[in-house]
């Protein structure tokens, strides 16, 4: 049975396109029986001990943009690899995942894990067997399981009954970066004014424009990616959770096209006119995130809207107020559309599993101590370890309190934070499998004791500011179709032709030439099914709600 359905998943990539097609798997490849340890040493609780022996794990981020920091380069992972033994040897996606995840399996070597989204490639490779089930390691290992809780573990269970996945950012409040962030510099000698309203951002931008002609009046990031316009797209409709990465929005009780949403419509409208009036960055689809973070380091940007600008404006911000106090980038609220209600504006999203997840695969030859790593990682040590540095006196936290879980942090945390911003830069690349509750909970609790000038600039504009402006996108997740189904090539078909009109649209030379071209691409897409796909995430949006409503 198992080299069958290997046979037919082999069989039914073959009919992707290359753009699309995902891992084609092959019969012939051999992998360890799922679940099997080897060499696990154990304390006298029966969970593995670290530092008995060295450990040696590969990692693949499937994605085409991301490249992992070196290990051990930066404190965090010194300690982690000092201490715990653990080398993690990064496998890059070279520019194209796809491509890169189908020649290991072509090669017969997947890496120990894979850190992606929880999506048609991961389901493919779990529909064959060559995930480890984590059960059993869930109700053996404390972190992720008390963290995490039932709700959001069912909601991980595959159709098999089992859970593959290890979530990172799983939560059970309002988290994310989303929003935009402004140049203080540039919003003082500018007079301070009212940044509220898209009018607002328009005519600020102009003045921008027109007074500091070699500043980008507003910088997007990886346009590519829906970053910059999404946000923008959220100004012009309440309660907006899908965004654009279905290709629909809410109507009632169905998911509609998008292309005829009054709100979409706008947004592309208002984001052309910033384009044709040079008031937006214009390479916006091509750009890399080093170019826009050095654009930010700077002092070159005027407003910058992404779904997570505290990466890089963090940096920015600690070098441009190291140089001048007074300068610097500061969050402002979200902007919103004249008449909207303020309130119902999400410029992102969260959901309870958060952002992606790390499955371990059967090439594994010890399974069980990579679980015991990622729940480590997960748990207040590992969750310390990473956002704050090495623990010690000397560091910016020493130890725990008397429950075991809230870290001492020391003086340093407040009279050295350029060296915690330089931490926090390079780990947050590394965080796989963050525990957002312990974090938030942790850090904000602590800073709320410190006067606000000593205060972490991103701690505080979280707290302040993005916290408050995501929306609750959980009965959003997993909506997506496999790809060996009819609904599958379907959504490939509408997602080509979402790319292209999306590029096009941001160039259109009139509003008119701007609604043509989504008219064009909604009609387009009905002629390949596009009907069918909205029935499709439909029924699962529900299937999740009724999920959501019986926990």
């Amino acid at each position: 049975m198992r080299l069958f359905l290997l046979w037919l998943v082999v069989s039914t990539l073959s009919a992707c396109s290359s753009n699309e097609a995902g891992p084609a798997v092959s019969s012939s490849m051999v992998m360890p029986e799922a679940g099997i340890s080897r060499g696990v040493e154990r304390t006298g609780s029966g969970l593995y001990e670290f530092g008995k022996e060295p450990l040696h794990f590969t990692f693949y981020a499937h994605y085409s943009y991301y490249t992992m920091p070196q290990w051990g380069a930066d404190p965090s992972s010194k300690w982690i690899r000092d201490h715990l033994q653990i080398d993690i040897e990064a496998i890059s996606a070279e520019g194209n995942a796809a491509q890169k995840l189908q020649k290991m399996i072509a090669g017969k070597k997947l890496p120990d894990m894979i850190w992606g989204q929880r999506d048609s490639d991961l389901e493919r490779l779990r529909e064959v067997g060559l995930l480890v089930p984590l059960d059993d390691y869930i109700e053996k290992y404390p972190n992720l399981r008390k963290w995490a809780g039932p709700k959001i573990l069912n909601l991980l269970r595959a159709s098999d009954g089992h859970i593959y996945y290890f979530p990172n950012y799983y939560t059970n409040r309002p988290y994310g970066n989303a929003g935009y962030v402004v140049n203080k510099r540039i919003y003082r000698e500018l007079g301070s004014p009212k940044l509220e309203t898209t009018e607002d951002l328009y005519q600020y931008l102009k003045q921008v424009k027109a007074r500091y002609p070699d500043v980008i009046p507003f910088e997007t990031g990886l346009a590519k990616e829906g970053h910059g316009i999404d946000q923008l797209f959220s100004a012009f409709k309440e309660d907006n959770f899908s965004f654009t990465r279905y290709f629909a929005v809410t109507s009632g009780e169905r998911m509609a096209s998008i292309y005829k949403d009054e709100g979409f419509r706008e947004s592309a409208v208002y984001v052309a006119k910033l384009m044709r009036e040079g008031l937006m960055t214009p390479d916006a689809l091509t750009q890399t995130e080093d170019q826009v973070s050095e654009k930010l380091m700077k002092d070159r940007v005027a407003v910058f809207a992404s779904a997570d600008p505290m990466k890089m404006a963090m940096k920015a911000n600690a070098e441009l107020s190291r140089k001048n106090p007074e300068n610097g980038y500061f969050f402002i609220d979200p902007i919103y559309k004249q008449g909207l209600d303020k309130s119902k504006i999400y410029p992102g999203t969260y959901n309870l599993l958060g952002w992606n997840v790390i499955a371990i695969t059967t090439g594994a030859q010890n399974p069980e101590a990579i679980f015991a790593m990622l729940d480590w990682m997960t748990g207040p040590e590992g969750s310390a370890v990473q956002m704050w540095g090495p623990p010690g006196p000397n560091g910016y936290w020493d130890g725990f309190k008397e429950d075991g879980v809230t870290p001492n942090f020391t003086s340093k945390y407040s009279e050295n934070p350029e060296n915690l911003t330089e931490i926090q830069s390079i780990s947050g690349d590394l965080i796989w499998v963050g525990n957002t509750v312990y974090l938030d909970q942790t850090k904000s609790e602590y800073e709320a004791t410190l006067p606000e000038e000593k205060r972490n600039w991103s701690t505080y504009w979280q707290d302040k500011v993005t916290w408050k402006s995501q929306g609750d996108a959980t009965p959003f997740i997993n909506l997506y179709p496999l790809p060996d189904t009819e609904e599958g090539g379907i959504y490939r078909g509408v997602k080509d032709i979402w790319l292209k009109a999306r590029a096009n649209a941001m160039f259109g030379k009139t509003d008119a030439e701007v609604l043509s071209i989504l008219d064009s691409a909604h009609d387009e897409s009905m002629a390949i099914g596009f009907q069918r796909y909205l029935d499709f995430i439909t029924s699962k949006w529900h299937d999740n709600l009724k999920l959501l409503n019986t926990e």
